[in-house]
């Protein structure tokens, strides 16, 4: 008796943090702001962009090709994503570690052939106004540094639903 009610009360907490409010701070209508957001921006500079947007499991939640945008680009938007949102630091710092801030080489320059890893700018991640890591999201179809500027458009849409 003693294990079951030991094992019901593990459940109970596992469920109620599944569904607890910081667990579900990033939602499918975040996501598609942030999306709409970096649309926004690449319109107004004349980019064409994919834009992945990923749960902190690294679960795609929301994707958009913008007309024109390369095909190549969506897994590399995603891979942007999912690199943001298993390490909480952008894609930019993956790239410093493997290539060095000089590209003459890094500490870590083994983590470029990770499968899955992207080592370069375009991938920020997810963070509460807690620093709470929820996400990633990834954006290819232009230079790194476009790339990067879109995320954060996309980022700082929603700092206010990101509390």
């Amino acid at each position: 008796m003693k294990s079951s009610v030991m094992y019901s009360a593990a459940i109970a907490t596992a469920l109620a943090l599944c569904w607890s409010p910081a667990a579900n701070a990033l939602s499918l209508d975040t996501a598609k702001k942030m999306a709409a957001a970096c649309e926004a921006k690449s319109k107004e500079q004349n980019w064409k962009m994919n834009i992945s947007v990923v749960d902190s499991g690294a679960n795609e939640i929301f994707f958009e090709k913008m007309d024109g945008a390369y095909l190549g680009s969506r897994d590399i938007a995603l891979h942007k994503a999912q690199t943001s949102a298993r390490f909480p630091f952008p894609t930019r710092f993956v790239q410093e570690l493997a290539y060095g801030k000089d590209l003459k080489g890094g500490a870590v320059p083994g983590i470029a052939q990770v499968p899955g890893i992207i080592a370069f700018a375009g991938g920020l991640p997810l963070m509460t106004a807690d620093k709470m890591h929820v996400g990633g999201i990834g954006v290819s179809g232009g230079t790194a540094d476009q790339d990067e500027e879109c995320a954060q458009a996309g980022i700082d849409a929603v700092k206010d639903a990101m509390k």
